[in-house]
């Protein structure tokens, strides 16, 4: 597998997610947590054929939850948010 397919982990569909990607031209994906924005932006652009304008991340700790009678904690994640060149969109989000 390529390395671009590393990064990009999967897309995030959230209802915040769905309202953004209508106003703004964003999309919401789950990246490798060692990923830089370069490199997500190469990866998006190259698997997809688009421009992309911006991107942000963020880093999420994962949520401490009872295991048992231990407690245990969720994977942690980076998530990403890229926002495309006006004219550009996604067909996977678009159910084509």
């Amino acid at each position: 597998m390529s390395r671009e397919h590393n990064i990009i982990v999967r897309p995030i569909i959230t209802e915040k997610s769905t309202i953004v990607r209508g106003r703004d031209n964003q999309y919401i994906f789950e990246v490798s947590i060692d990923a830089n924005k370069p490199e997500i932006k190469k990866a998006i652009e190259k698997l997809f054929n688009v421009k992309v304008d911006s991107v942000k991340t963020a880093n999420y700790l994962g949520k401490i939850k009872r295991v048992r009678y231990k407690p245990g904690r969720r994977p942690s994640y980076k998530k990403a948010i890229i926002k495309l060149k006006e004219g550009n969109t996604l067909k996977i989000f678009e159910g084509k």
